[in-house]
């Protein structure tokens, strides 16, 4: 069975990956190595664990407007995740996207959903995201 939710693109992309699920929210400042791109806040809930090639999905960026510049380092370095689906409008990852692909020709699709869409997202299944806004869950 196939579900979509439907979500505003905040930067559009494509992608398809295994979810990353977080019900907090992460300053990327200090939240996660740009080098590993592992999540290195120990009172995160996903502490230790890699964003890398990851649909990441979190309430949203809190913290630091340096996190556009982590998130530019990830994407510079190939450890950045795949997509990132969030609940809040997050113009620190959008500068951070939209600058890497000036510098780099590189981006990632950041997307923001609803509360209840968020919801329906479980961790490690494979979502599929699309420029429209689409998300399409397998499940």
């Amino acid at each position: 069975m196939v579900k979509t939710l439907t979500g505003r693109s905040i930067v559009p992309g494509r992608a398809v990956g295994r979810v990353l699920l977080s019900s907090r929210p992460l300053s990327l400042w200090g939240g996660i190595n740009p080098v590993s791109g592992r999540i290195i806040d120990r009172r995160h809930d996903r502490h230790g664990e890699s964003v890398t090639g990851r649909v990441f999905a979190f309430p949203g960026e809190k913290g630091s407007s340096t996190g556009s510049a982590v998130l530019l380092e990830l994407i510079r370095t190939g450890q950045a995740p795949c997509a990132i689906l969030t609940t809040q409008l997050s113009p620190i990852l959008a500068l951070g996207a939209i600058v890497a692909d000036e510098l780099y020709g590189r981006t990632i699709p950041i997307f923001q959903i609803g509360e209840a869409d968020f919801g329906a997202l479980c961790d490690g299944q494979i979502v599929q995201v699309a420029e429209d806004g689409s998300v399409t869950l397998a499940t």
